[in-house]
């Protein structure tokens, strides 16, 4: 019998148990996170074969499963490219905008970018207007907006 549980079940079945559950999790989710926990629910049904008490047993679990997350998590993502993927959007930034409806510092606007009106709104901490009219420049997308600041004065000339 062991400490934690009060009915006699096999912990190699535990571990079965916990590894389908946390591959399932991870099937739903695809955050390359719980397959860790799968993966190290795996080498515990083995170890569940030796002689160790259950206690220690999900110490072990806990450490390995740590270690594949902090350690082998970072490589898998580059290698799956996980997470967000680049699309066209991003060539938008850095690009020169037209202001169609005035932007303030409480309020959305409009700018005409590439062809295409894109609600905008201004950097973070900006206090100026933009007016109908005058020229910005997109610091990036956030959804489906467009965060803007003026264009300074050197990049005026050049155009």
């Amino acid at each position: 019998m062991y400490l934690l549980l009060d009915f006699d079940i096999s912990p190699h079945w535990i571990w079965l148990g916990l590894t389908i559950l946390f591959a399932i999790i991870e099937a739903f989710t695809l955050g390359l996170t719980t397959i860790w926990f799968a993966l190290a629910g795996i080498i515990m049904i083995f170890f569940s074969l030796l002689p160790i008490p259950f206690e220690f047993q999900i110490l072990i679990f806990l450490a390995i499963s740590a270690i594949f997350l902090f350690f082998t998590r970072p490589i898998a993502i580059k290698k799956f490219k996980a997470g967000r993927e680049k699309t066209n959007v991003d060539n938008l930034v850095g690009k020169t905008a037209l202001v169609t409806k005035q932007i303030t510092e409480f309020d959305r606007g409009e700018v005409k970018l590439s062809g295409q009106i894109w609600t905008a709104r201004l950097e973070e901490g900006s206090t100026i207007t933009l007016a109908e009219g005058i020229k910005c420049e997109v610091l990036r997308i956030e959804g489906v907006q467009a965060i803007v600041r003026l264009i300074n004065q050197e990049k005026i000339n050049e155009q």
